[in-house]
């Protein structure tokens, strides 16, 4: 995922936290909100509740990689927080609950 495509401080975050939309199933919440820009970045959370330090990064290189492989609408901040009960899952389970989210929200480009 190419720098721009990333959010990396802590007031964007804050910002979709407190100002964006949600939408939620067992293995993740995604909360979305617009931006100015001509693409979309997207930030990932995944607390301690979640597992050491080895799931944890584990839990955040699925969901990077679920990122990169949809296709989303340009011009939103989209923030994907894992669950406690993704520790379990498999990358299909992952991929198969971004893809959920993002069409809930409607943020996937139709092709």
């Amino acid at each position: 995922m190419k720098r721009e495509q990333r959010l990396t401080q802590k007031s964007q975050y804050t910002t979709i936290q407190s100002q964006g939309k949600s939408w939620a199933n067992e293995l993740l919440v995604m909360k979305a909100f617009p931006n100015e820009l001509e693409w979309s970045r997207f930030g990932f959370s995944v607390s301690k509740r979640v597992g050491k330090a080895v799931l944890r990064n584990r839990v955040k290189r699925l969901l990077r990689e679920c990122a990169r492989l949809i296709t989303c609408k340009p011009g939103w901040d989209i923030v994907f927080i894992a669950r406690s009960s993704v520790s379990t899952a498999d990358y299909y389970q992952v991929k198969r609950a971004v893809e959920e989210l993002t069409q809930r929200a409607h943020l996937l480009e139709q092709a």
